[in-house]
């Protein structure tokens, strides 16, 4: 070995669960996404405010590309908490949840609203992010989404006009091995990481769907 070979000794006594992994390389992607989405909506905000481009702000050419960064900007913040790492004692302010969750209904078909107090742990508000992604799934035409806190923990009760069931696939949010689950698409991946989110943590997940709505609980 020569002085110029870089060498670290490994302190992990196992490898990383696939929880972990999937959160980091998730971290990683929303990490190196968010500068360019950032820079071109810089880009655009320049071409606004130049002189050589007078009106160009109400063109629909430019308010379809600004729409479409916010969107983006505010999809990545999304999964970055949603899917992304975090430690075990950080903690995420209800305004902060609150801003994300308004990005969501400004990009979607479902009103949310969350009655709580205080901040709350990451990984409860990845749990409540992963729920609401259930949701929206099971609601394709929309609806309401209540958020709350009680005693015993989270819940996320849906209403709507119509619902989409998927038993198989909701099936993921049962006790492990209870029964035979189909592999989720990309589309649907949710299911999957809110189940494993919320086993590694201990914590069980409940829920109800019917043609009305339906609820997540933790």
């Amino acid at each position: 070995m020569d002085d110029l070979t870089i060498g670290r000794t490994s302190t992990s006594q196992e490898p990383l669960s696939p929880e972990r992994l999937a959160a980091l390389v998730s971290a990683r992607l929303c990490h190196d996404l968010i500068s360019p989405l950032g820079a071109i909506g810089n880009g655009l905000e320049l071409l606004q405010m130049s002189g050589e481009f007078r009106g160009i702000a109400n063109s629909p050419e430019f308010q379809l590309m600004a729409e479409s960064v916010q969107a983006s900007r505010a999809r990545i913040r999304w999964f970055r908490m949603a899917f992304g790492h975090g430690s075990a004692d950080q903690r995420v302010g209800l305004g902060e949840l609150s801003a994300i969750l308004g990005d969501f209904e400004k990009c979607g078909r479902l009103r949310v609203r969350i009655e709580a107090e205080g901040d709350l742990a990451r990984s409860e508000a990845r749990l409540i992010l992963l729920s609401l992604m259930c949701l929206e799934t099971a609601l394709p035409w929309g609806g309401s989404v209540l958020v709350c806190r009680g005693a015993s923990g989270w819940r996320l009760v849906a209403e709507a006009s119509r619902t989409k069931p998927d038993p198989a696939l909701w099936s993921w949010l049962d006790p492990q091995g209870s029964v035979a689950r189909p592999d989720p698409s990309p589309s649907e991946v949710h299911f999957a990481m809110l189940a494993s989110f919320a086993a590694s943590e201990g914590r069980q997940l409940g829920w109800e769907l019917d043609a009305a709505g339906g609820e997540i609980s933790f």
